[in-house]
């Protein structure tokens, strides 16, 4: 149930989003309040005729009536929902000081107060007054007033800075005024405020006239020149800032929708392509920047910026995939992945085997990598895309709090809560690329180095009869038909106490691999998806047999990648 009232809320959020460029439905709703607040403007101009009043006023309090109740619904709901148009609109005192914000208040003085009439006499003339009000509430709509609205933002500073020295510069003349007045016109110029009022009185035209009462010396009616050329600043100079501001927001408007449709040709980029080995569907791994420019046709620039302003897409440098010893050349290329946690990506599809790549923000390629093997499959996968790369705190191995650490062991403990379950943690490591190496892929289980026994106290894996048989199975498979070789806890320790699937609370109950795949084996060799999909298939003949093999249905058409999954 709360779910479900949560899913509303944020639909009405989608709703009172201002922008009438959404869905289609969203739309209805937002004209539909423009044309009530229309509405509304015109029985209120009608009720000033008295004939119209006398001939149709009943129809006119229906209107009035009937509007208010509508816009006294739409308004509770906005405030209902403030705190998910920002957070600093949460709890009780933040919806208070929503109601006190620029749109908030207009809403509350143009609504409720047609209810307070019934406690309280609220002169007419004022209600009608109130009620008129509804029109400013039309700038919600009105990309004119938004682009001022930001103009004025956007000089803010620049204008308060020039108002105060104006203000400062007049006082000093104004000053002086009154000690050359004061001698010619003592009885008019008695006291340095009679100035101060006249000066500044000058840049509103004196409508008053309170202020009639010109300089007579030559020194005086020469600073009520200078006066006078600042009362010209003081509208020329907000005027020039907020008119190259206008510009300004213009072009950044402009700019940002050149980046929104960069956005969406990177996102094309990456269409799934028939993998000759497997004959799936496979979207790439990445693109380097010279084939999106040649594909695409944009820019380096516009790639860089697209990608920069993108939540779903990173810049990486294939160089780290190869040994330092082969000197690469620098090769920048573009990754795709998705978000709908804090921390990355969750899929939940039910299985007894989570797969979980802790190191896509850092290493190339793993995380598209881990996102296919769990695919082919049909597992659970966790993948941490976000963070700061400076510092970089892991969540494989991790001693202290880090922004998403929560929500991801969170996820990964309700996934592996199912009886039987497997936690297989997929790293990038360099494999034969290391002289001292004579395998590719390294399978460790909470052990120490050099030992490849399952009986150590710190191994993560309970099920030994199962592990024994896959392991023996994967070994087999990589070596006769891709020529792979594999070995057990050979080169790598994996027995620290701050290894993530320590500290999950049901560790006794789940059975915990780490697999370290050579960066040879998951993107310089073209069978890299093939190589996934055998042993994804043979963790679930030994895991979970019983589980349905027919692949996702996505593997075997065409699209953008990860369609239907990214939030």
């Amino acid at each position: 149930m709360k779910a479900k009232i949560e899913q509303f809320r944020h639909e009405l959020n989608r709703v009172f989003d201002d922008n009438l460029h959404t869905k289609q439905w969203h739309n209805y709703v937002d004209y539909a309040i423009i044309g009530l607040i229309v509405l509304s403007t015109v029985e209120v101009f009608l009720s000033t005729y008295d004939g119209i009043v006398e001939k149709y006023g009943k129809w006119l309090h229906f209107v009035d009536y009937f509007t208010t109740f509508f816009f006294t619904i739409e308004v509770s709901l906005r405030i209902w929902c403030a705190d998910l148009l920002d957070e600093k609109y949460k709890g009780f005192w933040g919806r208070v000081r929503y109601c006190f914000s620029f749109y908030g208040l207009i809403d509350i003085l143009s609504t409720y107060p047609f209810y307070l009439n019934f406690f309280v006499k609220i002169p007419y003339t004022a209600l009608k007054a109130l009620r008129i009000a509804r029109l400013l509430r039309i700038f919600r709509y009105m990309k004119a007033f938004s682009i001022l609205s930001r103009a004025i933002k956007a000089k803010k500073q620049e204008m308060i800075v020039s108002l105060q020295f104006l203000c400062i510069v007049t006082l000093i003349l104004s000053f002086i005024l009154f000690f050359v007045e004061h001698e010619v016109q003592p009885e008019i110029y008695n006291n340095g405020w009679r100035s101060v009022v006249w000066a500044f009185a000058q840049y509103i035209g004196d409508p008053g006239g309170f202020a009639d009462t010109p300089p007579i010396s030559l020194v005086g009616r020469l600073i009520a020149c200078a006066i006078g050329i600042l009362g010209i600043a003081i509208f020329a100079v907000p005027a020039g800032l907020i008119g190259s501001a206008f510009t300004e927001v213009m072009d950044a408007d402009s700019h940002a929708e050149e980046i929104k449709e960069n956005k969406e040709k990177l996102h094309l980029a990456f269409e799934r392509k028939l993998c000759r080995f497997t004959r799936l569907q496979i979207a790439p791994l990445n693109l380097s920047i010279q084939e999106i420019i040649a594909r695409m046709r944009l820019t380096e620039n516009d790639i860089i910026e697209a990608v920069e302003n993108s939540e779903d897409f990173r810049i990486i440098n294939i160089a780290a995939t190869v040994p330092v010893d082969e000197r690469p050349m620098d090769k920048l290329a573009i990754e795709h992945f998705m978000i709908n946690r804090p921390y990355g990506y969750m899929i939940d599809r039910g299985s007894k085997v989570t797969i979980v790549s802790p190191s896509s923000l850092v290493d190339p390629v793993i995380g598209a990598y881990s996102y296919y093997f769990a695919k082919l499959g049909g597992f659970n996968f966790v993948s941490r895309e976000l963070g700061e790369l400076r510092p970089y705190q892991s969540y494989y191995v991790c001693s202290s709090e880090v922004p998403g650490l929560k929500e991801y062991m969170e996820d990964i403990e309700k996934l592996s809560a199912r009886e039987g379950s497997w936690v297989v943690t997929l790293l990038a490591a360099s494999g034969a690329n290391e002289p001292e190496m004579d395998s590719q892929i390294h399978l460790t289980f909470g052990g120490k180095k050099g030992d490849p026994s399952l009986d150590a106290p710190t191994v993560l894996i309970h099920d030994k009869e199962t592990a024994k048989a896959m392991f023996g199975e994967i070994e087999h498979t990589l070596e006769s038909e891709y020529g792979i070789k594999t070995d057990r806890q050979k080169y790598h320790d994996s027995a620290s106490p701050n290894l993530y699937m320590r500290k999950l609370s049901n560790t006794e109950s789940v059975n915990g691999l780490i697999i370290r795949l050579a960066w040879s084996c998951i993107y310089w060799d073209s069978r890299r998806i093939k190589i996934a999909q055998s042993m994804a298939e043979i963790i679930k003949k030994h895991v979970e047999p019983e589980a349905c093999n027919e692949l996702d249905p996505e593997l075997k058409t065409k699209g953008i990648a990860y369609e239907g999954y990214t939030i």
